[in-house]
Protein backbone atom coordinates (compact mmCIF):
# COMPACT_ATOMS: atom_id res chain seq x y z
CA UNK A 1 0.00 0.00 0.00
CA UNK A 2 2.59 2.49 0.50
CA UNK A 3 4.00 1.85 -2.89
CA UNK A 4 0.57 2.82 -3.95
CA UNK A 5 0.77 5.59 -1.57
CA UNK A 6 3.67 6.95 -2.78
CA UNK A 7 3.30 6.72 -6.57
CA UNK A 8 -0.45 8.40 -6.09
CA UNK A 9 1.87 11.26 -4.41
CA UNK A 10 4.40 11.25 -7.10
CA UNK A 11 1.38 11.39 -9.16
CA UNK A 12 0.01 14.26 -7.75
CA UNK A 13 3.47 16.17 -7.47
CA UNK A 14 3.78 16.06 -10.96
CA UNK A 15 0.40 16.90 -11.82
CA UNK A 16 0.75 20.44 -9.34
CA UNK A 17 4.13 20.64 -10.68
CA UNK A 18 2.78 20.63 -14.41
CA UNK A 19 -0.11 22.55 -13.45
CA UNK A 20 2.11 25.07 -11.43
CA UNK A 21 4.77 25.65 -14.87
CA UNK A 22 1.50 26.27 -16.72
CA UNK A 23 0.38 28.85 -14.91
CA UNK A 24 3.48 31.09 -14.28
CA UNK A 25 3.93 30.46 -18.28
CA UNK A 26 0.57 31.76 -19.26
CA UNK A 27 1.44 34.29 -16.00
CA UNK A 28 4.28 35.80 -17.75
CA UNK A 29 2.88 35.69 -21.14
CA UNK A 30 0.27 38.25 -19.79
CA UNK A 31 2.40 40.63 -17.22
CA UNK A 32 5.32 40.65 -19.46
CA UNK A 33 3.70 42.51 -22.42
CA UNK A 34 1.92 45.01 -19.48
CA UNK A 35 5.65 45.47 -18.06
CA UNK A 36 7.36 46.59 -21.09
CA UNK A 37 4.37 49.07 -21.36
CA UNK A 38 5.17 50.38 -18.32
CA UNK A 39 8.60 50.52 -17.89
CA UNK A 40 7.99 52.77 -21.92
CA UNK A 41 5.47 55.35 -20.20
CA UNK A 42 8.19 55.24 -17.18
CA UNK A 43 10.84 56.17 -19.93
CA UNK A 44 8.68 58.57 -21.69
CA UNK A 45 7.85 60.22 -18.45
CA UNK A 46 11.18 60.67 -17.60
CA UNK A 47 12.16 61.94 -20.94
CA UNK A 48 9.20 64.37 -20.99
CA UNK A 49 10.59 65.80 -17.26
CA UNK A 50 14.01 66.32 -18.68
CA UNK A 51 12.84 68.14 -21.90
CA UNK A 52 10.48 70.34 -20.00
CA UNK A 53 13.98 70.89 -17.64
CA UNK A 54 15.85 71.86 -20.52
CA UNK A 55 13.20 74.13 -22.01
CA UNK A 56 13.30 76.19 -18.55
CA UNK A 57 16.80 76.10 -18.70
CA UNK A 58 16.71 77.88 -21.62
CA UNK A 59 14.27 80.17 -21.30
CA UNK A 60 15.98 81.59 -18.07
CA UNK A 61 19.44 81.96 -19.95
CA UNK A 62 17.15 83.88 -22.40
CA UNK A 63 16.07 86.00 -19.84
CA UNK A 64 19.09 86.23 -18.12
CA UNK A 65 20.33 87.77 -21.52
CA UNK A 66 17.38 90.19 -22.10
CA UNK A 67 17.76 91.43 -18.34
CA UNK A 68 21.64 91.51 -19.04
CA UNK A 69 20.87 93.66 -22.47
CA UNK A 70 18.55 95.92 -20.85
CA UNK A 71 21.06 97.23 -18.04
CA UNK A 72 24.12 96.88 -20.86
CA UNK A 73 21.60 99.81 -22.81
CA UNK A 74 20.43 101.65 -19.76
CA UNK A 75 24.42 102.37 -18.53
CA UNK A 76 24.87 103.02 -22.31
CA UNK A 77 22.46 105.96 -22.20
CA UNK A 78 23.78 107.45 -18.35
CA UNK A 79 27.68 107.08 -20.19
CA UNK A 80 25.98 109.21 -23.44
CA UNK A 81 24.39 111.69 -21.06
CA UNK A 82 27.65 112.09 -19.14
CA UNK A 83 29.47 112.87 -22.09
CA UNK A 84 26.81 115.03 -23.53
CA UNK A 85 26.58 117.49 -20.39
CA UNK A 86 30.88 116.94 -20.42
CA UNK A 87 30.47 118.37 -23.74
CA UNK A 88 28.02 120.76 -23.22
CA UNK A 89 30.32 122.31 -20.50
CA UNK A 90 33.41 122.21 -22.45
CA UNK A 91 31.60 123.94 -25.59
CA UNK A 92 30.26 126.27 -23.03
CA UNK A 93 33.83 126.85 -21.58
CA UNK A 94 35.58 127.90 -25.03
CA UNK A 95 32.92 129.99 -26.44
CA UNK A 96 34.42 133.48 -26.32
CA UNK A 97 37.86 132.47 -26.13
CA UNK A 98 39.04 132.65 -29.41
CA UNK A 99 42.34 133.02 -28.82
CA UNK A 100 43.24 130.25 -26.44
CA UNK A 101 41.48 127.99 -29.11
CA UNK A 102 44.15 129.21 -31.43
CA UNK A 103 46.85 128.64 -28.74
CA UNK A 104 45.99 124.90 -28.74
CA UNK A 105 45.63 124.89 -32.90
CA UNK A 106 49.34 126.26 -32.87
CA UNK A 107 50.54 124.08 -30.30
CA UNK A 108 49.28 120.96 -32.16
CA UNK A 109 50.73 121.68 -35.02
CA UNK A 110 54.28 122.81 -33.71
CA UNK A 111 54.36 118.84 -32.39
CA UNK A 112 54.34 117.69 -36.56
CA UNK A 113 57.67 118.08 -37.72
CA UNK A 114 56.75 118.54 -41.29
CA UNK A 115 54.67 121.81 -40.47
CA UNK A 116 56.56 125.26 -40.04
CA UNK A 117 54.12 128.28 -38.76
CA UNK A 118 54.48 131.47 -39.98
CA UNK A 119 52.06 133.82 -38.85
CA UNK A 120 49.80 135.51 -41.61
CA UNK A 121 46.38 136.64 -41.54
CA UNK A 122 44.53 133.70 -42.54
CA UNK A 123 46.18 131.67 -39.99
CA UNK A 124 47.01 128.82 -42.22
CA UNK A 125 49.92 127.01 -42.01
CA UNK A 126 52.59 126.52 -44.17
CA UNK A 127 54.04 123.14 -45.12
CA UNK A 128 58.00 122.86 -44.92
CA UNK A 129 58.96 122.64 -48.50
CA UNK A 130 62.27 120.28 -49.04
CA UNK A 131 64.25 120.06 -52.06
CA UNK A 132 64.80 116.52 -53.59
CA UNK A 133 68.51 116.45 -55.34
CA UNK A 134 67.86 114.99 -58.30
CA UNK A 135 70.40 112.22 -59.68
Amino acid sequence: MKNNNQKGNTTIITIVSIVSIIVLIVLSMWLLPKYRIYRQDLAGQANLRQQEWEKKILIEGAKAKRDSAVLEAEAEVERAKGVSEANRIIAGSLQGNESYLRYLWIDKIADNPNVIYVPTEASLPILEARNKEIK
